[in-house]
C-alpha cells in the first residue's frame, strides 16, 4: 500500500490568506484543489509538502459568469464537470466543454479543477513510478537525479505536458489570472507555459492561477477537440488537438489557430498549417494539405508508453477528424 506523509493541512477562506500561507511555508508547501493528480503524486514520493492550503473553500475562486466584453471568467477551482456541464460553456465554447468532459473518469472530474488541469504537472514513463521503481532505475533530471532517461546527455526534462484543456484554451485566445504578493496579473495562455518539463509554467512557487478568462469568440469561428488515448476512459493523453478555425459569410478561411499536446513538456501552436488554409474553404484537399504540414511539424519524443512515431502518425488522423468535424 503506498501510504501519505504527515503534513498539516490549512483551510484558508480568502485568496489573500492563502497567498500569506504559502509565503510563510515557502519551501515547503503546496497548494491542493481536487488533488486527483497531486495525492498520487504525494504517494509516490514525488512531492513531500509539510504543509497543503486548500483552495476549494475560497468562494472567490468558484463561479462562471459572464464578463463584460461578452467573454466568460471561470473560477479557478470550478470542477472539470460543472465546466463541461455548464449550458454557456457548451452554447459558446462547445470543443472546451468536451475537453473538460473527456479528462479521466466521472468521479475525478467531479474533485479535478480547471484551474488545476492547467497547472497539472508533466509526465514521463520514468517519472511518473513509485519511490522503489524509480531508484531501482536512477533518478530522473525531474526528480533528484542527474540522468534524462528520454534524452541521453539531455541537460533540460521533457516530460509530456498531459493535461487536456491548455490546447483549447489557447486556440480560444483564453488568459489565466494568477495572483501574488505583488498583486494579480493576467498571462495569455500561450504565454503561460516553458520548455522545462521540471517547472513547464510561468509562475512563482507562492502564486495561485484564480480565473479563466475567455474572450468572446469572433464571428463565424468554430472550433474542435480530438483526444487520443489507450483507452476511452481514465487514461492521460498520447496525443490531443485543438482547433479553431474562423470563416467569413461565404466559408473561406480568414483564420486557423492548431494545438498539439502531449508530444513533450507544453502545448504546441502548430506552425505553417494557414499557409494551406487561410483564403481557401475547407475542402479534402485543403483538409489534407494541413494535415501534411501538421505531420511534417509534429516529432513526438519517447517519454510515453507508446511508440513515438504510431503517435506522429496519428498527428494527421486527429487533424483529419477536427477538420471534416469543423467542416460539417
Amino acid at each position: 500500500m503506498l501510504r501519505l506523509h504527515p503534513y498539516t493541512y490549512h483551510r484558508p477562506s480568502t485568496v489573500s490568506e492563502a497567498l500569506t500561507l504559502l509565503a510563510e511555508h515557502a519551501g515547503d508547501v503546496m497548494p491542493i484543489a481536487g488533488g486527483t493528480d497531486l495525492v498520487p503524486n504525494m504517494k509516490h514520493r514525488l512531492f513531500t509538502p509539510g504543509h497543503l492550503v486548500a483552495l476549494k473553500g475560497v468562494e472567490e475562486l468558484h463561479g462562471i459568469e459572464a464578463t463584460g466584453d461578452g467573454g466568460l471568467r471561470i473560477g479557478a477551482c470550478e470542477t472539470l464537470d460543472a465546466v463541461a456541464s455548464d449550458p454557456v460553456v457548451g452554447e459558446r465554447y462547445p470543443a472546451l466543454a468536451r475537453a473538460c468532459a473527456e479528462i479521466s473518469g466521472p468521479q475525478l472530474r467531479r474533485m479535478g479543477t480547471i484551474g488545476g488541469n492547467l497547472c497539472l504537472d508533466t509526465r514521463c514513463t520514468y517519472y511518473n513510478q513509485t519511490f522503489f521503481w524509480r531508484k531501482a532505475l536512477g533518478f530522473c533530471l525531474k526528480k533528484e537525479g542527474q540522468t534524462c532517461h528520454v534524452v541521453p546527455g539531455g541537460t533540460r526534462c521533457v516530460a509530456a505536458h498531459s493535461a487536456d484543456t491548455p490546447p483549447m484554451l489557447m486556440v480560444l485566445g483564453a488568459a489565466a489570472e494568477i495572483a501574488g504578493s505583488d498583486g494579480r496579473r493576467t498571462l495569455p495562455v500561450e504565454e503561460f507555459f516553458t520548455s522545462d518539463g521540471v517547472w513547464n509554467r510561468r509562475m512563482e512557487p507562492g502564486e495561485l492561477v484564480t480565473a479563466i478568462l475567455l474572450p468572446r469568440p469572433a464571428a463565424g469561428t468554430r472550433t474542435s477537440f480530438q483526444k487520443l488515448r489507450q483507452r476511452q476512459a481514465i487514461d492521460f493523453p498520447i496525443l490531443n488537438l485543438a482547433v479553431a478555425v474562423t470563416l467569413d459569410e461565404g466559408g473561406v478561411i480568414r483564420e486557423l489557430r492548431m494545438v498539439a499536446s502531449a508530444m513533450n513538456s507544453y502545448p504546441r501552436l502548430i506552425g505553417r498549417v494557414q499557409d494551406a488554409a487561410i483564403g481557401n474553404r475547407l475542402t479534402p484537399s485543403v483538409i489534407d494539405a494541413v494535415a501534411e504540414q501538421a505531420y511534417r511539424q509534429c516529432h513526438p519524443l519517447e517519454n510515453l508508453v507508446v511508440d513515438k512515431e504510431w503517435r506522429r502518425a496519428m498527428v494527421p488522423v486527429l487533424v483529419r477528424q477536427a477538420l471534416g468535424e469543423i467542416a460539417a
